[in-house]
């Protein structure tokens, strides 16, 4: 790519952010044929697109997030951008930019922007807001999307499928973790979509659609508080309300480079939520700065959690000096290739960064074994819950939510027995290791994996999810994914969360040493982000992914 060029393009952007229309207006060939294209329509020539311009009002902020350059003739250029914006979400910029004798000029553009205002596959039903939170409060000014399996007033909870909206009544109150916000100040934007029955982590729904993955455009979002993922990700929403059983909160923040937290098991009260496995049932948050959501966790956990992780101490410091950070040597073994390389030189970069904190492996045991028999309990559970509905409705179900509930309606008394069994033997050990440290490793496998793939690989990467979400379900801890990686993928340079696992109700501090982490490993994350994305090899596969 010419050094000219390069300038012409950031001078275009410049000019885009602080709307200098002349700037703009030379920085497109004056001709009759110039084209500008997007969602609303065509426009041809400079007149048309000088019209246009001046009444569109600028830009919003944005930060270009990766570059694609070709060559396509002496002097014309290919150039393709994808911006995020400040105030979340992404955007395409697709431009062709031709030398005139004095300099580039783009003679041709596409731009997609940010997901629409109101996108059906992300939202149940919305409002403007849906409810207005207290009119003073540490939340005022956020909107939150509430997962479609949480009782919002006056609206049935329709848990991801259609048959089960038809049979269900209005709530009568607020759950009380929605009645929390409000008090705070939060408004309710709407009820975002959810997978069916909230058994998947996958984020897709054959009724409604697949959300968009609001930072890997054509990869799945992640499940199942799928709906609220993606409208926090693409900037409809500031707050996502959902459940984690398996990973359903810290997943599609994994996936779409958001914070996400599972709370301490029976922190937050899970009256008005509709249960999945209720042994490791969790209700949390997932916002796209630590900022955010330490605000929501201050509020919503006021009196719960005062405890300091990885120090044994209660004085919820949070200066990161004395904790012990432990890795479990079999998640990064479980993990794909790219994301254990970039996980492990992240973990270089934290422990230069934060003089006092240590780092340490220590074991977890078999992985899989451990996976096997929590999927046992969960199915047990899902299906003395929701089994006879099943039974009712045949054909209610799409197929691998239903292949589920077929599968657990086998497991035996004697089978769930054993499995709660060896948990226990998980529960401690887990619960050891955080008496005096933060369990750290790769939130999920890898990234993403596209929309488009088959369901025996989707179901693979569910397996090989649940080896790395597992653990603090079964310990019942506080999980907390912070998006600190970036990995090549098949679909681009795609985020990865690190997951920080600590002791019980020390929700609170985890998030202030995530933030803390986040602060300390920033910049060199960008440029070890910049060289991964340079680096990556166009046909490069990955089989980490969701459970």
């Amino acid at each position: 790519m010419p050094a000219d060029l390069r300038a012409a393009l950031d001078d275009y952007e410049r000019a885009l952010a602080a709307d200098d229309l002349p700037a703009l207006d030379d920085a497109f060939a004056d001709e009759p044929t110039t084209l500008r294209g997007d969602a609303a329509g065509l426009l041809v020539g400079a007149d048309a697109i000088r019209a246009f311009r001046g009444t569109r009002g600028g830009v919003a902020p944005r930060t270009t997030r990766r570059l694609e350059a070709r060559r396509l003739a002496d002097d014309c250029w290919l150039l393709v951008s994808v911006h995020a914006y400040d105030g979340g979400g992404s955007g395409l910029q697709t431009q062709v930019w031709r030398r005139d004798p004095d300099r580039w000029r783009v003679v041709a553009a596409h731009v997609t922007g940010r997901t629409r205002a109101f996108d059906r596959t992300v939202w149940r039903t919305v409002g403007d807001p849906m409810y207005q939170g207290a009119y003073d409060g540490p939340l005022r000014g956020l909107r939150v999307a509430v997962k479609d399996v949480v009782a919002v007033k006056g609206y049935r909870v329709g848990a991801g499928n259609p048959t089960w909206l038809d049979g269900a009544t209005p709530e009568r109150h607020h759950a009380p973790a929605v009645l929390d916000l409000l008090q705070g100040g939060a408004s309710v934007r709407g009820i975002a979509r959810t997978d069916e029955l909230a058994y998947s982590v996958a984020g897709d729904n054959p009724h409604h659609g697949t959300p968009p993955n609001g930072a890997l455009p054509g990869a799945l979002p992640g499940g199942s508080t799928s709906g609220p993922a993606s409208a926090v990700a693409t900037g409809q929403a500031d707050v996502g309300l959902g459940t984690d059983t398996a990973g359903s909160l810290r997943v599609p923040a994994s996936y779409q480079g958001l914070w996400g937290l599972r709370t301490t098991h029976g922190l937050v009260p899970r009256q008005g939520v509709l249960p999945l496995a209720p042994s490791f049932d969790t209700v949390g948050w997932l916002a796209r700065d630590g900022a955010t959501l330490e605000r929501v966790v201050r509020w919503c956990l006021a009196d719960g959690d005062d405890a300091a992780p990885g120090d044994g101490s209660t004085d919820g410091s949070t200066d990161g000096a004395g904790t012990r950070l432990v890795v479990p040597v079999e998640a990064v073994e479980a993990c794909d290739p790219g994301t254990a390389e970039a996980f492990r030189a992240w973990l270089r970069t934290a422990a230069a960064a934060l003089p006092g904190c240590t780092l340490a492996e220590a074991s977890l045991g078999p992985l899989d074994a451990w996976a096997a028999d929590f999927r046992t309990v969960q199915a047990a559970e899902a299906w003395r819950l929701h089994g006879a509905w099943v039974r009712a409705h045949p054909g209610a179900l799409g197929a691998a939510v239903a292949g589920r509930f077929a599968t657990a309606a086998q497991v035996t008394p004697a089978q769930e027995r054993a499995a709660r069994e060896r948990l226990d033997g998980l529960r401690a050990r887990v619960r050891a290791l955080v008496a005096d440290a933060v369990l750290v490793l790769p939130t999920t496998p890898g990234p993403a994996p596209a929309r488009t793939l088959d369901p025996a690989a989707l179901d693979a990467v569910r397996a090989a999810t649940l080896r790395l979400t597992a653990p603090a379900a079964v310990g019942r801890l506080p999980a907390l994914s912070v998006p600190l990686l970036t990995v090549p993928s098949p679909l681009g340079p795609a985020p990865v969360g690190v997951c920080l696992v600590g002791a019980p109700r020390t929700d609170l501090a985890l998030v202030a040493l995530g933030r803390r982490l986040a602060a300390a490993t920033a910049v060199p994350a960008r440029a070890a982000a910049a060289a991964t994305a340079a680096a990556a090899p166009a046909d490069r596969t990955t089989t980490g992914g969701p459970r």
